[in-house]
């Protein structure tokens, strides 16, 4: 089974910076399109970034400018930089996964929390 194990959050003051790393396994990740969304409380869950398995990247139109999603294939890693924060980004991150063929992320790690303060 497809295991995604996210690392990095913690808090940081407005305008600051973080680097959220996920770490897959049990999949041939050359092969798999990655990403990450998030979801604050009491908010619907939100799309954040997406990394194909061709390298290209699709951002939320909040994060863009901000916000740098890249992969180490040899690695099984997928990292998303983040810059700049806002409170407004506060909330649970999660990295996902999902096969080439699919159009649903199937798999998703068990997020970890990222706190802005003002």
């Amino acid at each position: 089974q497809v295991q995604l194990v996210e690392s990095g959050g913690g808090l940081v003051q407005a305008g600051g910076s973080l680097r959220l790393t996920c770490t897959a396994s049990r999949l041939t990740f050359r092969y798999w399109n990655m990403g990450w969304f998030r979801q604050a409380p009491g908010k619907e869950r939100e799309f954040v970034a997406a990394i194909r398995w061709s390298g290209t990247t699709d951002y939320a139109d909040s994060v863009k400018g901000r916000f740098t999603i890249s992969r180490d294939n040899n690695k099984n890693t997928v990292y998303l930089q983040m810059t700049s924060l806002k409170p407004e980004d506060t909330a649970v991150y999660y990295c996902v996964a999902r096969s080439i063929g699919s159009s649903k992320y199937d798999y998703w790690g068990q997020g970890t929390q990222v706190t802005v303060s003002s």
